[in-house]
């Protein structure tokens, strides 16, 4: 190969990567700045195509779609000296391009860095004006609200980042406070299910007396309603009997008679002795019997 042929490959591709070296793309998703020997020329870079000058300008590239910063768990102290541990989360993402790379020279995890210390500084604080009760009940929508305002503030003008959320993922005693807590918990529930136990027995004895109570009216009600009915029915049958038998009283003497007979004569043995003159032989003439 010629020395000539030789120089215009090597120019060719010198070109060719001086080219490449002058040409960069930011993606939708990204924020870029240009610097030139270290200072930013462009603060906030477009998406899209975008030229340099190879050795002079450089390009930083970051993240514009939301970062979540989970923070380690922290201790903190509540207004009246209770220990709690702590765990938040804190969602962000870049808005002030130029402040953000001065602050944190695009450097992710320096960004998060500052914000976990600042975030701490700030429950830390607004964990110490507050009652265990306010914080974990009452007033936890209002802390929360308060130092993502307070800490929205002072991330933005300090490090160019705007903070979308913050939440408290949960809280937690200590161990040994946790053991206390819950074997006095334990101790309260005992002695609250012993008590609801007793007043059911004690409801339960009532209701049970009260049912043989009115068992006890019901059965005599009905003991009397039955006496009553059955006094009027010997009645109604007395006066039946009685109209029967003053159609011929004779005649239903007779008849009981013969059933005071046949009760007192049901064996096969028993004999009956009577009198011409009896009763029962007059009874028998008067009647055409022979």
């Amino acid at each position: 190969m010629k020395p000539n042929s030789v120089f215009v490959l090597v120019l060719a591709l010198v070109v060719v990567w001086l080219a490449s070296e002058s040409v960069y793309i930011v993606k939708e998703t990204e924020r870029a700045v240009k610097l030139r020997f270290g200072e930013i020329v462009e603060p906030d870079i477009a998406p899209g195509l975008h030229f340099k000058i190879p050795f002079v300008n450089t390009v930083r590239k970051f993240e514009a779609r939301l970062i979540t910063l989970d923070s380690r768990p922290q201790a903190f102290l509540t207004l009246e000296a209770k220990r709690l541990i702590v765990d938040s989360f804190i969602k962000w993402r870049v808005k002030d391009v130029e402040r953000y790379y001065t602050a944190t020279s695009g450097d992710e995890n320096r960004a998060n860095s500052l914000l976990a210390s600042r975030i701490e500084t700030n429950l830390r604080n607004q964990f110490g004006e507050r009652t265990l009760n306010q914080v974990v009940s009452g007033e936890r929508e209002e802390l929360m609200e308060q130092v993502n305002r307070q800490l929205s503030v002072v991330a933005e003008r300090e490090l160019g980042i705007e903070i979308v959320d913050i939440r408290i993922k949960r809280i937690d005693l200590p161990t040994e406070v946790s053991t206390s807590v819950y074997d006095r918990m334990r101790s309260e529930r005992l002695r609250l299910a012993r008590e609801l136990r007793a007043r059911g027995l004690e409801l339960a004895e009532g209701i049970r007396a009260d049912a043989d109570r009115q068992r006890t009216v019901i059965t005599a009600n009905a003991f009397s309603t039955s006496e009553i009915l059955r006094g009027e029915g010997d009645a109604e049958a007395a006066a039946i009997y009685s109209s029967a038998f003053s159609q011929d009283p004779e005649f239903y003497s007779f008849i009981r008679s013969i059933g005071a007979y046949r009760e007192s004569f049901s064996g096969q043995g028993d004999v009956l002795v009577l009198e011409p003159t009896s009763e029962f032989f007059r009874y028998m003439r008067s009647s055409g019997v022979q």
